[in-house]
């Protein structure tokens, strides 16, 4: 194969480039392709790669790929993208779907032309309000996995306040948590947070991609969820993301656990080409 027929694809602002395996035989991605294709300078750009491939019983599989090249945990952007994907190339019998990931089932659905909803699955590993140094600030933090790993920071809390959401240093102290003593071996993604009027203004670091984006699917639903728990906000919740686009989440807590969760927002195809390898 000479060239890889590809999808340019948005969610909030999250962008991936979409593969359809139907579309390319034989196609077979290592860490250095991946890497070159994500590139934005030298290759089509992206904060990673989705693939999309049939499988018996659901209407598709579905698998991801950080931009470093690294096999990704869930992408909530990723996959309300890959289900507006799925839609438009004819793989959906009506608005709804079921599709695999990891060998996990998920299922989504198209709202309108505009927003998908993504149906995430039960979190764990929930821990509430303690405190880690970082860059001489002590910080009081959560983490929960959301089907990827998450730190959770409220910037207005006391001791946090470091400086407003627009302002706030993501690229340093992200880095700094994301491969801090404590979250290794395998390092988490970091979201700041800013509550208003029960709104959150959210800016993620994202492992993987090694930066920041402009939405984070699920750090949306993780920050969402801690905020709930920490009595600042009811279901359904807004989130602004960098991009300005607005995702909502929604879900129900009963005996200390979450059920129905639903990841909202809008996703785009931007434009299709060839990539020549």
């Amino acid at each position: 194969m000479n060239e890889i027929v590809f999808t340019k694809i948005t969610g909030a602002g999250n962008d991936f480039i979409l593969i359809d395996k139907k579309l390319n035989n034989n196609l077979s991605l290592n860490p250095v392709l991946i890497k070159s294709i994500c590139d934005r300078r030298y290759g089509i750009g992206g904060d990673g790669i989705l693939t999309i491939s049939d499988r018996e019983d659901y209407d598709f599989e579905m698998d991801y790929f950080n931009s470093d090249g690294s096999n990704g945990m869930l992408c909530g952007n990723g996959a309300r993208s890959i289900i507006r994907y799925a839609d438009y190339s004819g793989r959906l019998i009506n608005s709804k779907t079921k599709f695999i990931f990891h060998n996990e089932p998920f299922s989504g659905e198209v709202l309108n032309s505009n927003e998908i909803k993504f149906n995430l699955n039960t979190p764990t590993k929930l821990k509430l309000n303690y405190e880690i140094e970082i860059l001489n600030n002590k910080l009081n933090v959560s983490f929960i996995d959301t089907g990827a790993y998450h730190v959770v920071i409220n910037i207005d809390e006391k001791g946090n306040d470091i400086s407003s959401i627009d302002s706030f240093p993501v690229e340093q102290f992200g880095k700094e948590i994301r491969y801090s003593k404590y979250y290794q071996p395998l390092g988490t993604n970091v979201n700041f947070i800013s509550i208003r009027n029960e709104e959150i203004n959210i800016r993620t670091f994202e492992r993987g991609v090694e930066a920041e984006t402009l939405a984070c699917g699920t750090g949306s639903v993780a920050s969402a969820m801690i905020s709930y728990l920490n009595g600042k906000v009811v279901p359904p919740v807004r989130l602004v993301t960098k991009s300005k686009e607005v995702l909502t989440v929604d879900f129900k807590y009963q005996n200390e656990k979450f059920s129905n969760i639903a990841l909202t927002g809008p996703a785009k195809i931007v434009f299709e080409g060839k990539y020549k390898i």
